[in-house]
């Protein structure tokens, strides 16, 4: 039987297009961290981000198997952006001891204006209450921890990273009353604490 002109134009579906894994799984990704920086990490769901996607809700469980492990790989995608983040400042700077503390500083403070809609913002409390994406968030800092630990292990720099830590966790409380309580200029005073 042969295709008739009409039929030879038309879409395929999407049991004959050509399957982009990875694709998929990229905007699956980046629509599930929309929704968090827009509405909080309590909206993603498997249904909205699949809707947001364009995919269905089976397509969406194809690539993860629950909203746990979906909400885990945005957490390790953020991490890897931290990550090329502080590998990025590190680069630039020439001063070895307290490098890390430096570029984990600026990490920390690198969205802090943008308040709900920072995707770190949005994750902050599902980060308190995910054993999963704690355990994510302590084999990160171990890893960074005994890679730098020569030149970032002294307890004063440890002190500087606990106190932007300390300022991340007051602006996850406090929303808008963080960055009043600890504006933005703490950067500059911790990066000062961290080159001492």
């Amino acid at each position: 039987m042969t295709a008739s002109p009409a039929d030879a134009e038309a879409p395929l579906s999407a049991h004959h297009r050509k399957k982009q894994p990875e694709q998929v799984r990229r905007a699956l990704l980046d629509c599930a961290a929309q929704i968090a920086a827009e509405q909080g990490a309590s909206a993603i769901t498997i249904q909205a981000v699949a809707d947001r996607a364009g995919v269905t809700k089976g397509g969406l469980l194809h690539h993860f198997d629950s909203k746990q492990a979906l909400l885990a790989a945005v957490f390790a995608d953020l991490l890897e952006q931290m990550d090329r983040e502080i590998d990025r400042t590190m680069a630039i700077d020439p001063v070895s001891r307290g490098r890390f503390t430096r570029a984990y500083v600026r990490a920390c403070f690198s969205d802090r204006l943008l308040g709900e809609r920072s995707l770190w913002g949005a994750l902050s409390v599902a980060i308190v209450s995910e054993p999963a994406l704690r355990s994510l968030w302590s084999g990160w800092l171990d890893s960074r921890m005994a890679q730098h630990a020569e030149t970032d292990g002294d307890p004063r720099l440890v002190a500087v990273r606990l106190a932007a830590d300390g300022i991340w966790l007051a602006d996850m409380m406090e929303k808008a009353g963080g960055l009043k309580r600890y504006p933005q200029d703490f950067e500059r005073v911790l990066l000062a604490m961290a080159e001492g």
